[in-house]
């Protein structure tokens, strides 16, 4: 599928901030009877809070907390109760006017987070008051209190779950399961290195990998809490934690004595981190890179390509979601999996702080800080 229609598909999904966008440029005497939040207009009943941007820049200087209306629920719509939502990457990457695809603005923030439906429309049919639902796709803009959304572009999961797994499952949980299952055939027994590892996709990748008997080699930056931060990942199932300059010194030889070459090597930095993961890896092994922190192109030596015909690969969740929108049973499929390791216990949230939705220029600040290992979750 190309851009332009990934794109295409992005804004005809994300209907609530082109109705965003309408009700802001409308006159205010006609605002209540535009749709805000619906796909039918509809009488304005209630109003709710959400985090609002009008042009792209710096998110602490261009989003704002207000106050915009909530709709009356359609036949085939469900008004729901946002009760948490992560600040990602992707997040800022899309309010800086950064990222891939872009929603039309104004527009509310957020990609991610899960919501309780309080009411269901009258031709509703696999949801009802009381569910927990978390976004299909990216675009529904998840940094508010209340919407109201189409049936279809939200999915349940189970409400016994953590609250903030459950905020956090759509985007890195996602991303690790598809990582470890799509390019590699692995194995009980078998490696994948990582860089990012304490990143919210690495802290999934060693936690999947580990329940499915992975061992996970996991490179770090340097930093003046290495040694907490490689207990902590060691404490959820790491099975080494190397520094980035590790990767070049004849230590890693000791290590592969009693770890196995690995087959797969999971890129989110790029620049040279992703190089030296490359010369790691095993003779016909993959690379996949799925961020680019670093901001540095991946260079691959030619020795790399010819003698250990290594693959190079690429992955974004939102295209595999795409991918999969008529295949609903892939998508469930992969959220009964990961939420089965949750309520085993084998899957856990990323150490995350809880921030009100009111004091998100603190949650903003903190999400863009260097060498932040704990996720932001606006509180709802």
């Amino acid at each position: 599928m190309g851009l332009p229609v990934l794109s295409a598909i992005f804004r005809s999904r994300a209907v609530c901030q082109r109705g965003f966008v309408a009700i802001l440029n409308c006159p205010k005497h006609m605002k209540a009877s535009v749709s805000l939040f619906s796909h039918s207009a509809g009488r304005c009943t209630q109003t709710c809070q959400a985090l609002i941007y009008r042009k792209h820049g710096d998110p602490s200087g261009v989003v704002e907390l207000e106050d915009v209306p909530v709709h009356q629920t359609g036949a085939k719509e469900v008004l729901v109760k946002l009760l948490a939502s992560p600040i990602n990457p992707s997040d800022i990457n899309m309010i800086q006017g950064t990222y891939s695809i872009l929603p039309d603005l104004p527009a509310i923030g957020g990609n991610e987070g899960v919501a309780q439906v309080i009411e269901v429309g009258s031709q509703v049919k696999s949801l009802k008051a009381g569910d927990w639902v978390i976004p299909r796709d990216a675009g529904l803009g998840t940094w508010r209190t209340e919407a109201v959304l189409a049936e279809d572009d939200v999915i349940s999961v189970p409400n016994d779950i953590p609250l903030l797994s459950a905020a956090t499952l759509g985007v890195n949980p996602c991303t690790a399961i598809r990582m470890l299952s799509d390019f590699e055939d692995l194995k009980p027994g078998d490696s994948v290195i990582q860089n990012a590892a304490n990143s919210g996709v690495g802290q999934a990748v060693i936690q999947i990998a580990a329940a499915r008997g992975i061992n996970t080699i996991n490179v770090i930056r340097d930093r003046p809490d290495f040694t907490q931060l490689s207990d902590r990942l060691k404490a959820i199932g790491a099975s080494h934690v190397i520094k980035e300059e590790s990767l070049r010194r004849p230590e890693m030889k000791e290590l592969f004595k009693t770890c196995s070459k690995p087959k797969l090597a999971l890129n989110g930095v790029g620049g040279k981190s992703a190089t030296e993961l490359l010369r790691h890896l095993q003779v016909g092994g993959s690379m996949v890179t799925y961020g680019g922190m670093s901001k540095q192109p991946v260079t691959i030596p030619v020795s790399a390509l010819i003698f250990k015909d290594v693959k190079v690969r690429g992955f974004w969740v939102t295209q595999w979601k795409k991918d999969h929108t008529h295949n609903g049973k892939a998508f469930r499929a992969m959220l009964d999996e990961l939420c089965s390791l949750i309520q085993q216990g084998k899957l856990t949230a990323p150490a995350c702080t809880e921030v009100r939705i009111q004091d998100y220029k603190k949650a903003l600040d903190a999400a863009m800080q260097p060498f932040s290992s704990r996720k932001q979750v606006l509180i709802m």
